[in-house]
């Protein structure tokens, strides 16, 4: 191999995409096959393709030199598992955070202006006059108040929807998750956007629904298993709940699955991120990231021992 950090890159076109790697690097393709390139007794930088094929990822405990894992995505719950120790792991958080944010705003704009409702009127031919709502004075509840967070709430506020925020840990501005069950009661819309962690799984479970109030709507653009897939289903059923999903569990929905049919319930196939050029955007925070590592520069969007 020529001289230089060796970099695996998840396709043959993902170093044109990214403008070439920085200067120092010598660049590899892997498509997360099970067939390894010839550098990997070398090869310190590994950027897995996206969506991350689970079966190879034992792979990266064969790599001697591995240093740094870098994903294209802000999720990183499949990939944790299979880091060796002493080894970085970062996602491309920031990467999506706008597409991911017009998602949400899309997708609570539909569901109160009633689209769902004329969309399927329309399908038949009929004229469905009826009173909608408005963001206008709307209590937007988000919970996992990081990147995409930040993005939706400018999004929301000229609206005139007021935000209340929760993260992990309180800070100024930002309940902490504990405040939830007092804070649920009153919003209108809540949007889910926790990364998968132990304390997140399972998170809005039949009691945080219950402390929900009637005809609020519940978005999902973190992960399946952040939502209980059956307690959410008895509230919609019931119709004392909206939702939108763009995740779900499983994922993705096998044929028959009753959320297909579900009342009032938003459905997308996992494209909040998916807006734009969604490789290019990841791959420009994966070339920044090269360009710190080389430097001996601290690495952004570390996964901690406690996931994110």
């Amino acid at each position: 191999m020529t001289a230089g950090i060796v970099v695996w890159l998840p396709g043959k076109d993902a170093e044109s995409v990214m403008g070439g790697v920085p200067d120092g690097y010598q660049a590899e393709v892997w498509p997360g096959t099970v067939e390894l390139p010839s550098s990997a007794a070398e090869v310190e930088v590994v950027i897995p393709p996206f969506p991350v094929q689970r079966p190879y990822l034992g792979a990266l405990r064969d790599l001697p030199k591995l240093r740094l894992v870098q994903l294209l995505s802000a999720g990183a719950e499949n990939v944790i598992p299979h880091v060796p120790s002493g080894v970085t792991l970062c996602t491309a958080r920031g990467a999506h955070d706008y597409v991911t944010a017009e998602w949400a705003a899309t997708v609570i704009l539909a569901h109160l202006r009633r689209l769902p409702r004329f969309l399927a009127a329309q399908a038949e031919g009929r004229w469905d006059f009826t009173l909608t709502g408005t963001l206008d004075g709307q209590n937007v509840l988000i919970v996992g108040y990081g990147s995409i967070g930040s993005v939706l709430e400018r999004m929301l506020l000229p609206f005139g929807a007021t935000v209340t925020k929760v993260a992990r840990q309180p800070r100024d501005g930002v309940h902490g998750v504990a405040e939830l069950p007092e804070l649920l009661p009153s919003a209108d819309i809540v949007v889910v956007l926790v990364p998968v962690t132990p304390a997140t799984t399972g998170l809005a479970d039949a009691a945080f629904l219950t402390r929900m109030r009637d005809g609020a709507l519940l978005v999902n653009a973190a992960r399946g298993v952040i939502v209980d897939t059956g307690a959410l289903l008895a509230e919609l059923t019931s119709g004392r709940l909206y939702a939108a999903l763009d995740v779900t569990d499983p994922e993705p929905l096998p044929s028959g699955h009753p959320l297909w049919s579900a009342p009032g319930l938003i459905l997308t196939p996992h494209t909040a991120g998916a807006g734009g050029r969604p490789l290019e955007r990841a791959l420009a925070v994966a070339r920044a990231q090269l360009v710190r590592y080389a430097a001996g520069q601290p690495l952004l969007n570390v996964v901690s021992g406690a996931g994110y």
